[in-house]
């Protein structure tokens, strides 16, 4: 008998496994305790997708960088993402819409992995970050009125506690603090960086 040919390793064996794991939700107050959230507060449904590629066999997490003309969060490195509208089966269909219009991903090339726990953001969306494999290299092409850049990051730096800091800023009147994961010029924070972290713990069984 032909001897069996040894499979390759699973570049995504540790993502896979993080899923399995449980952690809590978060928040972008997570790093603020005094601040008091009203009760019976309204938010709004939304995903992201955590798109995760294989570049020479090294899995990076592809990022974008928001449009400097937007309302919201104008310069910031973002997962590609939005609101459920209406036509959206759920908060996974909404990722994966964001992601065709955002930066020209096909829904079909991805494989959806699970999600992680829902993270509240400042401006009231209750997302729900979707970890997706992108199977195959594919056109990128950024909304211009959305998307400033679109780029990629190797995922062991971003899953790594170690790499991460908590910095703080004045908001609102008041000093806010936040997670931070800079990698290169990009100055990954705020949401996020939160999402990451939570990954990043995840990963390493903290």
């Amino acid at each position: 008998m032909a001897a069996l040919m040894p499979q390759a390793p699973d570049p995504l064996k540790n993502i896979k496994a993080a899923l399995s794991r449980d952690s809590a939700a978060s928040s972008d107050f997570d790093l603020n305790p005094d601040v008091v959230l009203p009760k019976g507060r309204k938010l709004r449904p939304a995903g992201v997708l955590v798109p995760i590629e294989i570049k020479q066999d090294i899995p990076h997490v592809i990022l974008t960088k928001r449009a400097s003309h937007l309302k919201h969060h104008p310069g910031q490195i973002s997962f590609p993402g939005g609101k459920q509208d209406d036509g959206d089966a759920d908060v996974i269909a909404a990722a994966l819409r964001e992601a065709r219009e955002e930066i020209g991903l096909p829904s079909n090339n991805v494989d959806v992995l699970g999600t992680l726990p829902t993270h509240e953001t400042v401006t009231s969306f209750m997302i729900t970050p979707v970890l997706g494999h992108v199977r195959d290299a594919f056109d990128v092409i950024p909304e211009p009125g959305e998307v400033e850049e679109v780029f990629s990051v190797p995922l062991a730096h971003v899953t790594d506690p170690a790499l991460f800091s908590i910095q703080s800023r004045r908001w609102q009147g008041q000093r806010r603090h936040y997670f931070t994961v800079p990698f290169g010029p990009y100055y990954i924070w705020g949401a996020t960086a939160r999402i990451l972290r939570g990954l990043a713990e995840r990963v390493s069984g903290t």
